[in-house]
């Protein structure tokens, strides 16, 4: 359905995500890679990440997708405390973490990841530190950290709403925030976005084309693409998609045509992420203006300023949304 919409495309970089990829066999994923490249050009140096579970991923599962062309791992560590991903409803235990990076670089994996989370209901500064150090401590190239967003219906937003979790101050959180990015700096990794850190080199190139606004193509329930002026999403549920699938028709539930003024407030939204920032001559006069306040309030650096760059600083990155929100109403 891909090639039929866009035609032939070069193929930078392929993203297993969303669940747990690694629980299905290495042999579904390897077709999924071997069909890409039947039909469209996959550059020799594309990107394949595969997210996996630390419980779950096996060296085998490793080694195989491997040699089907995947590059990057990234692993869902979170937290290095038990009690912590107790709350967060996260079956691996901490050890694990160290056991599947290690499988992973031993497997040929240049490229490794882990994820964490942070403001979860209970974990302590001290816990969050704990958790910094142990993923510092791991043969990784880059490390994500984001702060706990709560889903409703979930069952953490349930205890949330009985009271009988507490979610901690906003302050405490950008606290968390601050100490993660000065001990990632001193230990050689760089802030490319909001909430990514990587060696030199180590940078997500498939996220990256998120942030600078090209195009991808989702494959599966719930999955969003974004092609031209268009942006769509697919059906969420597993068999409802499967069988529009096997009958040949579109799984696609809704879609939306992006205006210019849609992709000019979409382009700050996202561009104010990076570490590159926003060219001036991208700002509009009022844009400008606004921004000139965030200048003066510290929370854009002015260095960058100075040479015609919108840069978030330290402390504005802690305030981004807001710093957008004014920018693009």
């Amino acid at each position: 359905m891909a090639r039929a919409t866009i035609g032939p495309a070069q193929v930078p970089t392929i993203f297993f995500g969303g669940g747990t990829p690694s629980l299905m066999p290495a042999s579904d994923l390897s077709r999924v890679i071997a069909t890409i490249k039947r039909n469209f050009d996959l550059l020799p140096q594309a990107e394949i990440t595969i997210e996996v579970n630390p419980d779950s991923v096996t060296e085998q599962f490793l080694v195989e997708m491997r040699e089907s062309g995947a590059t990057r791992i990234s692993m869902g560590m979170q937290s290095a405390v038990s009690h912590v991903l107790s709350t967060l409803d996260r079956t691996h235990q901490p050890e694990n973490v160290i056991k599947a990076v290690q499988l992973a670089r031993n497997s040929g994996y240049e490229h490794v990841s882990v994820d964490l989370i942070y403001g979860t209901p209970g974990e302590s500064f001290d816990d969050w530190k704990s958790s910094v150090n142990a993923a510092l401590e791991l043969p990784i190239d880059h490390i994500s950290a984001y702060a706990l967003i709560v889903e409703r219906g979930t069952k953490l937003a349930a205890q949330i709403s009985r009271g009988e979790l507490v979610m901690p101050p906003d302050d405490e959180t950008a606290e968390k925030y601050l100490y993660a990015d000065e001990s990632f700096e001193r230990a050689g990794f760089t802030w490319y976005e909001l909430s990514n850190w990587s060696r030199p080199g180590g940078e997500c190139r498939h996220n990256i084309a998120y942030w600078d606004g090209s195009w991808w193509w989702g494959v599966g329930p719930g999955a969003h693409s974004h092609f031209g002026d268009e942006r769509w999403w697919n059906i969420k549920h597993p068999k409802s998609y499967q069988e529009r699938i096997m009958l040949n028709e579109s799984p696609i539930l809704e879609r939306e045509t992006l205006t210019n003024e849609n992709k000019a407030d979409e382009f700050i939204l996202l561009q104010i992420r990076r570490r590159e920032g926003i060219p001036h001559s991208q700002l509009s006069t009022p844009q400008i203006h606004v921004a000139e306040r965030f200048v003066d309030s510290g929370h854009l650096d002015k260095e960058s300023w100075a040479q015609q760059k919108l840069v978030l600083s330290k402390n504005g990155r802690l305030i981004a949304d807001r710093i957008v929100r004014e920018m693009v109403l």
